[in-house]
């Protein structure tokens, strides 16, 4: 396992801020990722296509994840209300306050592996503990912000929750079949949150990873539109999603034995050239 001061301390060395600066129009190609696999879901859901419908419920919720990852972090070039409103619209069509997931998630990055950390606690479980314990995450969320953001955090979060009212009313009051399928799917989306997207990343074990695991094998990054990127993540927050593969590339050239000394989030850790420097 490699260290993580010594990670960080390598990471200084890394150029970074040019990959950082985000165009209004980069953030709104960002925002527009999500709606065909959203439009494919509903579309399949439709003519009763369930296994395409879910598959693509699957990739819409990981791309709104993915975006609200990026609002959270600022990083789509809009100005800090801007980001707030990509939040408070995800959260419409995600259900939940997306506004508490942000406030654990900047909590898990300043408190990452200590009591503060509700989000990150998820990778110290084992696999069915965290299945099991996935149902109650998004409550331990809304109760953690409801309790510790104070006021302008209630009051994003409560109108996130005002929000989740609109799908549910419109589903009553049409009586559509698929806005039903789409509440049911995301509902349980919701309860698997803590494991696709904290436990796998950061998960513990056999071959354990420092901060964070990444990834390396150009497919698994392309079908997982790079979020398993996650030690360079951590390493680099202000640097958007988009752009993490061209951050690996850099912190392989400069230090190649934080890598390989990484677990990935699928499959085994493979080596890459070059040693830590001793000392």
């Amino acid at each position: 396992m490699t260290d993580d001061k010594a990670i960080v301390a390598a990471a200084r060395s890394v150029a970074w801020r040019d990959l950082a600066a985000m165009r209004r129009r980069d953030g709104l190609i960002e925002c527009l990722l999500p709606v065909p696999w959203l439009a494919a879901a509903w579309t399949c859901a439709a003519f009763a296509l369930w296994p395409l419908a879910l598959t693509c419920s699957f990739m819409f919720f990981l791309v709104a994840l993915r975006l609200n990852h990026e609002a959270i972090h600022h990083n789509l070039g809009f100005g800090a209300a801007g980001h707030h409103r990509v939040m408070h619209a995800l959260s419409m069509v995600m259900l939940g306050s997306n506004h508490s997931v942000a406030f654990n998630h900047l909590r898990h990055h300043a408190h990452l592996g200590t009591e503060r950390d509700i989000e990150g606690k998820c990778g110290r479980m084992r696999f069915w503990r965290v299945v099991a314990y996935g149902v109650r995450f998004p409550v331990e969320c809304h109760r953690e912000t409801w309790r510790r953001g104070g006021a302008a955090w209630r009051g994003r979060m409560a109108g996130d929750l005002a929000l989740n009212a609109v799908i549910p009313l419109l589903a009553w009051s049409t009586g559509s079949a698929v806005l039903l399928y789409h509440l049911a799917v995301t509902l349980v989306s919701q309860c698997c949150t803590a494991l696709f997207a904290v436990w796998i990343t950061h998960r513990s074990g056999a071959d354990p990873a420092p901060i964070a695991r990444t990834q390396r094998n150009r497919w698994v990054n392309r079908a997982s539109y790079n979020m398993f990127f996650h030690l360079e993540h951590h390493l680099f927050p202000g640097v958007p999603v988009s752009r993490l593969p061209q951050l690996a590339a850099r912190l392989d050239s400069a230090a190649p034995w934080i890598a390989a000394g990484t677990g990935r989030v699928i499959g085994r850790t493979a080596a890459i050239a070059g040693a830590r420097p001793k000392g």
